[in-house]
């Protein structure tokens, strides 16, 4: 008799070792239809895997989180299923589920094309209406590896020979195709339906080693319900008319070259819009009670050993010798830098919290392959910022900053945000007992911030755990911006100290923060989430101002020189082109209003205003078209 204690608190007793879908009918039978897998302790088993053991049991259906993991690797079984079908000769390596969908590595020595996918996704179809048991099988690794070479599969079989001998490996079949997997996977290909699709193909090394084979990966996205695939591609579309790098051209706001790999070539009104944002940072941790300082972009080498980071992250820095002796290491953050400011002079606690913010340049040697765009960059500038406080300080300083950070995001258009906290990862610094004293404080100020939040375990920093704050722009996408981490470890190694109340020395905590992030990664965020039309306070250009004919010439120029004196940011086109050839221009750079100038507008001192989306125009007297822009222009961190 076996007793699997349900999510509820119920028990119930079956004879024998039921199985995970035997449990599940037992139930309900819709339940036994909606299940994917079942869930014992923390880990995910097949709904055919017999249960020996009392246990406590969640069943996982169609509609829980987990679920979507577990389709998309059965999609990418299907996948290779369908290429070994449609292509005997092909050799297929590995084939992970991850976000938004799956691939698969393949060896093949003919390229795969476009016509290829629509081909092998048909293939996928008909196997998924074949509805094929997905069946787990277990055997001695030797066998394994003789199957496998057999077959002429000799990528599986190196994974397998990887794995200690005597060891048992776990393979799947479905039809006459088998793979070597750990599982869990759906009962059988039917239950996978066919809300996937095959995206596009990329090279990749066999283990990521330049030096063997090039592979052939194909991906594909892959969602649980036809809707939410139909959702996912609108998505995608919608993000293609957003992306920031064709907004940047189109609107003559940066550019990249090969010259600077990953830095960023600001024009004009690209500069006018980064320094708007940081402007409006900059007002906001003023009034929050920061102060700001600029520290040096090169230092030596033995500050970033003493921090721990030399040893932690040497591959990401730009360095440079003056000789054998001295390295000069190009700042890839700036946490060191401000332990050094915090250390001239003695501090009392009477001196704490200290908050120190600085837009400080950074740089950092990303692979070439991962750059992109605005949103992944070598050369940066963040809204970097650490408070020194005592162990006491560290509840209100989490509040007042989580109170500061939903401020910002709401005025940048951003109400959607969730909370991650990153516990300890496998590389560190500092003990264990540093760590759960860590961990402690800063969970306790985030329940008293009053945040809810999910574990992303391991992900923390390597001196401290953090909070990760996820935004959600306008079309449904996730950006991880803004961060809080608590180190105690930091502070220790470069020896910073205050005197405490007791006339004794103590170490204080560091509170590393930033709303933004690197404000080039931010900057491409907002151009996708605006679709590049700003606000009015942050775009780079508020108002153009645009004649009919050349007898308007003059009233136009002296409503730009009027609106300049305001503050408002002013284009004024005078070019001899039809007025609804300079509207569209106008229009697809962005640009919120543009005011029409015609004969009749200059001889009434009237402005015709259009409005950026809206069919139509107004005709408005001068002052109040003025006042009407003035007020909506206003800085949000000057109101409130």
């Amino acid at each position: 008799m076996v007793a699997i204690t349900l999510p509820d608190g119920s028990v119930r007793h079956y004879d024998g070792a039921p199985t995970g879908y035997e449990i599940a009918n037992s139930i309900s039978p819709r339940l036994a239809q909606e299940a994917v897998v079942v869930k014992i302790g923390d880990k995910l088993v097949d709904l055919t895997l017999p249960i020996e053991n009392n246990t406590p049991l969640r069943i996982i259906t169609r509609t829980d989180e987990e679920a979507l993991e577990i389709f998309r690797h059965d999609a990418a079984h299907v996948l290779a299923e369908a290429v070994k079908e449609l292509h005997p000769e092909a050799q297929i390596t590995i084939g992970p589920a991850i976000e938004n969908g799956f691939y698969y590595d393949i060896y093949r020595d003919q390229s795969f094309t476009l016509e290829d996918l629509a081909k092998i996704e048909q293939r996928m179809h008909e196997i998924v209406d074949r509805d094929e048991p997905l069946i787990r099988e277990v055997w001695p690794r030797d066998k394994a590896i003789d199957f496998f070479k057999s077959i002429g599969e000799h990528f599986k079989a190196e994974i397998i020979g990887t794995i200690p001998a005597g060891e048992e490996v776990s393979l799947y079949r479905q039809g006459n195709f088998v793979d070597l997997c750990r599982g869990p996977h759906l009962p059988s290909t039917g239950k996978l339906g066919k809300a996937f699709k095959l995206m596009r193909l990329s090279g990749a090394y066999w283990r990521g080693d330049h030096r063997h084979p090039m592979l052939q990966r194909i991906y594909g996205t892959a969602w649980i319900s036809e809707k939410q695939l139909k959702d996912y591609l609108k998505q995608l579309e919608e993000a293609e008319k957003r992306d920031h790098r064709k907004l940047g051209r189109e609107m003559n706001l940066f550019h990249f070259q090969e010259e600077a790999p990953g830095a960023v070539f600001w024009h004009p009104k690209g500069w006018e819009l980064y320094r708007g944002l940081q402007n409006y940072i900059r007002k906001r941790i003023s009034k929050a009670g920061y102060v700001e300082v600029n520290t040096p972009i090169m230092v030596d080498r033995a500050l970033w050993e003493a921090s721990g980071h030399w040893e932690k992250f040497r591959e990401a820095m730009f360095t440079s010798s003056e000789d054998a002796e001295k390295t000069l290491v190009i700042k890839p953050m700036n946490c060191p830098c401000h332990v050094q400011i915090f250390k001239q002079g003695i501090k009392s606690y009477r001196d704490l919290p200290l908050r120190m913010a600085e837009f400080g340049a950074c740089h950092r040697n990303e692979p070439s392959g991962a750059l992109h765009g605005l949103l992944r960059v070598r050369s940066m500038v963040q809204d970097d910022a650490h408070i020194f406080c005592t162990d006491d300080q560290i509840i209100n300083e989490t509040k007042s900053f989580c109170d500061l950070l939903r401020l910002v995001y709401k005025d940048l258009g951003f109400e959607n945000i969730r909370v991650k906290f990153a516990t300890r990862p496998d590389v560190r610094a500092g003990s264990d007992e540093i760590w759960n004293k860590a961990e402690q404080a800063l969970q306790e100020a985030t329940e008293a911030a009053g945040l809810n939040y999910t574990i992303n375990p391991g992900e923390g920093a390597f001196y401290g755990p953090k909070l990760e704050f996820v935004l959600k722009d306008a079309i449904g996408r996730d950006w991880q911006c803004g961060t809080l981490q608590a180190d105690f470890v930091l502070p220790q190694r470069l020896n910073a100290f205050y005197i405490g109340e007791d006339g004794q020395r103590h170490t204080p905590v560091m509170l590393h923060r930033a709303i933004l992030g690197s404000l080039e990664r931010f900057t491409g965020v907002l151009i996708e989430h605006f679709s590049g039309k700003f606000p009015l306070w942050l775009s780079p250009v508020q108002v153009a101002v645009a004649t009919v004919t050349s007898e308007g010439d003059a009233f136009a120029q002296e409503i730009a020189k009027l609106l300049k004196k305001h503050g408002l940011r002013v284009e004024v086109d005078l070019r001899n082109e039809k007025i609804n050839y300079k509207i569209r221009e106008l229009s697809l750079q962005k640009i919120p209003y543009i005011f029409v100038i015609g004969k009749r507008e200059a001889e009434q001192k009237t402005v015709a205003v259009r409005k950026l989306g809206d069919g139509g125009q107004e005709v408005l007297a001068l002052q109040t078209a003025l006042d009407r822009l003035i007020e909506e222009a206003q800085n949000p961190a000057d109101l409130y």
